[in-house]
């Protein structure tokens, strides 16, 4: 079994779905007591987002590429970055590092177009859906996405920074989600991407009427994918 190298705590709170996915899944295909080979780097939220706040994406970037360097020097045979947002540091971390980097966006692309969707809603953070680094990786692979109105954008963004990454769940939050994914769909969303690691927390496929793309999980699972190929 390989190790997977993970770059967590933006939130921790989805750095704990992470570790659960993962070793869940390496319990049911391996059975009896095994679990997954994980090292994890957790990364202090409040700094990197303060530092989104007054855009030093050079800053972020540096502590993404050490906390990358320390997994790959303590055995990791590949790495994933924790979150949606912050892979728009992933082409200076993948430079940085002689292991694979598993892709969030590639991964979440391949899902989506295995279930022949060409179009989706994307729901994330206010960076994830508002600038290009995301939108171009998953159109790079023929995805074209939907995103949300300036309102709702600030909206999603609030929910993810002001609730899920404190581990609060609100019903009402949840209902303005679901409204905004019927939002999506009338826009020609044929599916629904949640581009951020915490909407998993709150939003879940029996939540919405089109396919959902929860991609922490499509994340983890494809890092047991890795750890657990012969070649």
């Amino acid at each position: 079994m390989k190790t997977i190298g993970l770059i967590g705590g933006m939130s921790w709170e989805s750095t704990v779905l992470y570790y659960q996915i993962m070793n869940r899944e390496v319990a049911r295909r391996l059975g009896g007591l095994n679990s997954a080979l994980i090292n994890v780097v957790s990364l202090n939220f409040a700094d990197i987002a303060e530092r989104q706040r007054k855009d030093d994406w050079h800053g972020m970037g540096e502590i993404l590429v050490d906390a990358a360097c320390c997994l790959k020097q303590g055995g990791a045979d590949c790495v994933l970055i924790g979150t949606n947002t912050m892979h728009k540091l992933a082409p200076e971390v993948e430079a940085a590092i002689g292991v694979p980097l598993l892709h969030i966006a590639d991964i979440t692309a391949t899902a989506i177009l295995a279930k022949g969707i060409a179009r989706v809603g994307l729901l994330g953070t206010r960076f994830t859906m508002e600038q290009t680094f995301y939108v171009d990786r998953l159109a790079s692979h023929g995805v074209e996405c939907v995103v949300p109105t300036a309102s709702q954008r600030i909206e999603v963004h609030r929910i993810i920074f002001e609730e899920l990454c404190k581990g609060e769940i609100s019903d009402t939050s949840r209902q303005t989600l679901q409204t905004i994914c019927v939002d999506l769909f009338t826009h020609g969303a044929a599916g629904i991407v949640l581009g951020c690691t915490e909407l998993p927390l709150i939003i879940k496929q029996d939540d919405v009427a089109l396919p959902l793309f929860d991609t922490t999980t499509l994340h983890a699972l494809a890092a047991v994918d890795f750890a657990l190929d012969s070649k």
